[in-house]
């Protein structure tokens, strides 16, 4: 992303993720995000919503995927990516500027909810990478060497730790 303006904008989804593919396979989710500016009023002693600010966003591939089947309407959201302009003229000929996102990121906001994350498997959108016959780089990583993996309870340095035991 770089020389693009990168935004970050926390929001609740106006609608679900849409998902299609290109003609040349790859997957594109598109969404909407509306975000509400509050302030504290001190002389009403009340909260107000400011006027709010809805934004299309566009996701590609295993990101397009994963919040196509992670995301649904109504959901608060944290999106990070480039801010894009792009002007058209509608049916009447009227000239028209839109605002979206293209997403870098994606991820639920867990200020008031929670979330239980699963890695994919796959390549996600990328080429996989030759995989050599011995050790080294590049080699494929055992299942139990995972850190993310839920099958073990580790801490962040690789020890076991007690499951009942939090990070």
């Amino acid at each position: 992303m770089a020389g693009e303006t990168v935004i970050t904008i926390v929001g609740n989804l106006v609608d679900d993720p849409e998902l299609k593919f290109t003609p040349a396979g790859h997957p594109v989710a598109k969404f909407r995000i509306a975000s509400t500016p509050r302030t504290f009023d001190r002389q009403t002693n009340e909260w107000k919503d400011a006027e709010s600010l809805f934004l299309t966003v566009t996701a590609w591939r295993s990101l397009a995927e994963n919040a196509a089947g992670s995301l649904q309407r109504g959901m608060r959201v944290i999106v990070q990516g480039a801010l894009k302009q792009r002007s058209y003229e509608d049916r009447d000929g009227v000239k028209r500027t839109v605002y979206e996102v293209e997403a870098e990121e994606v991820g639920p906001s867990l200020k008031s909810a929670t979330a239980a994350v699963t890695k994919t498997k796959g390549n996600q959108g990328r080429q996989q990478p030759q995989q050599p016959s011995s050790g080294g780089y590049g080699a494929q990583q055992q299942p139990n060497a995972d850190p993310w993996s839920t099958n073990q309870q580790q801490n962040g340095w690789g020890q076991q730790r007690p499951a009942d035991v939090p990070f």
